[in-house]
């Protein structure tokens, strides 16, 4: 009796020791795979989202810098002649895709707008939503929907992971009161001044994105702000590989200048 109920002891054992390593091994492929593979995926299709929406503004700019063409007669203003599939004639369309311009381009790339901030060496492309599914996931950084556009009045409100899937807010925490953040857009830069940063705070606090943004459950004036003007926000989850609290920074516009064309550069 005994031996057979320490053989059975033994066996038992031997089955846990085997199901502890599987369970660290998929605990693992799963760290790697969040912690590694998604932010390698994330960054290299935020990359392309980026110089896709650069090289369709700049393409914007050169078009726009050539002359006018002579116009083709029997051809209205505004019309482009597109050649029919399959004959030898020409018929009178808007043109086709390639002709959507920047909200084509949204369209496809779900990206409207590139964020810079250098001092932390950040760039992403930004696109509507802030579900972590549609967007987040991918790269973007994403607009809270509602919210002001980059450099109207207003507050231009974003969101960002901080840990995982490209990871744009990583090193939020490093921003200070006085560093830029620069929105690029179709046809402008937009740079806003940081003014303050809110470590902390409860994810429901709704009213860090309002036109006049500021914290209710830090209603100190020392964080957001009580009158009209042109704002950007910018949070992400705290602490570390959490989503617990919000990090809120906030900066109002200083500048704005003509976007400068890189074609030919």
């Amino acid at each position: 009796m005994g031996p057979r109920w320490l053989w059975g002891l033994r066996r038992g054992l031997i089955l846990f020791g085997e199901l502890a390593v599987t369970a660290g091994l998929v605990t693992v492929l799963l760290a790697t795979y969040e912690l590694w593979w998604t932010n390698r995926v994330a960054e290299a299709n935020a990359g392309s989202a980026v110089s896709a929406l650069e090289h369709q503004w700049d393409q914007r700019a050169e078009q726009r810098a050539r002359p006018v063409p002579t116009p083709t007669p029997g051809v209205s203003p505004g019309e482009t002649p597109t050649r029919a599939a399959g004959t030898g004639s020409w018929d009178l369309g808007a043109g086709g895709s390639g002709s959507a311009g920047i909200n084509g381009m949204a369209r496809d790339l779900a990206a409207f707008a590139v964020v810079r901030v250098p001092v932390l060496g950040l760039v992403f492309p930004v696109a509507e939503g802030v579900d972590k599914y549609a967007v987040l996931n991918h790269g973007y950084i994403g607009h809270y929907p509602g919210t002001a556009m980059p450099g109207q009045e207003g507050n231009f409100a974003i969101a960002g992971h901080r840990n995982t899937h490209g990871e744009p807010f990583r090193h939020l925490d490093r921003i200070g009161v006085g560093d830029v953040v620069i929105v690029d857009v179709a046809d402008w830069d937009y740079v806003y001044r940081v003014d303050s940063v809110l470590p902390q705070t409860e994810p429901d606090d709704g009213t860090v994105v309002l036109p006049e943004p500021y914290s209710t459950d830090h209603p100190s004036s020392r964080y957001g702000y009580r009158t009209p003007g042109r704002y950007i926000t910018l949070t992400t989850c705290t602490p570390d590989f959490t989503s617990l609290y919000r990090m809120v920074v906030w900066g109002h516009l200083v500048g704005q200048q003509p976007r400068p064309a890189t074609v030919g550069a």
